[in-house]
């Protein structure tokens, strides 16, 4: 099923300007229906500025009021003939020039909602520099006072896709590395040998998963 072009936007602004159910709007935009009722309860998509799929010729507003008078319809998307970019799947993304400005609001959003995220994350996501990431997270950026957290999505500089593909990998080392931990204190409660042998896994370099995770 094809989806919009910034689904979780697309569910802020379907929420905000229409009446349709949480489960139209989730399967219209791919979300899941309890993601949408925390957009609808301003816990999920903080700061994010909806898009009109309307203007975007995405989505008739007469298919809107079509489905908003009965619950049970689903929305259907206009199909463009054009076909989707290809997407890039290794280098640094290359960012327009005119969206090279927004950079650093994304950096700040991205420190800010989903701090899970690795700087070599951040930087394959709108395109930036560790430099640049470190100035806007130690606040020493030339422009600090003026910055104001935006999401990547809703700038262009990154799809949702990206994001939640980047969130994922990121929770998944985030999990791995609890889970070495845990087994690490595990064994050093165990005694003068578990603590010998917490300390021989301690000194053995991350995994190969490890590492490719790290640097996505």
């Amino acid at each position: 099923m094809s989806l919009p072009l910034m689904p979780k936007a697309t569910a802020v602004w379907l929420v905000d300007k229409t009446s349709l159910s949480f489960e139209q709007i989730a399967e219209f935009t791919g979300l899941h229906p309890l993601e949408v009722k925390g957009v609808a309860d301003g816990e999920v998509a903080v700061g994010l500025q909806g898009s009109d799929p309307t203007l975007s010729g995405q989505l008739p507003l007469e298919e809107i009021r079509r489905c908003e008078a009965d619950p049970t319809t689903r929305l259907k998307m206009v199909v463009a003939d054009v076909p989707p970019p290809k997407a890039r799947t290794k280098g640094q993304r290359y960012t327009p020039v005119s969206k090279r400005q927004d950079r650093p609001a994304a950096i700040l959003w991205l420190l800010r909602y989903h701090p899970e995220l690795s700087d070599a994350q951040v930087s394959r996501l709108v395109g930036t520099t560790k430099p640049t990431i470190v100035s806007v997270r130690e606040r020493t950026h030339w422009n600090i006072q003026q910055l104001k957290p935006n999401d990547p999505v809703s700038l262009g500089l990154c799809t949702q896709k990206d994001l939640d593909d980047a969130l994922q990998r990121a929770r998944e080392r985030e999990r791995r590395r609890a889970d070495r931990t845990r087994r690490e204190q595990a064994r050093a409660a165990a005694g003068p040998a578990g603590a010998a042998n917490a300390a021989a896994v301690a000194a053995v370099p991350a995994s190969a998963d490890d590492a490719k995770t790290d640097r996505a």
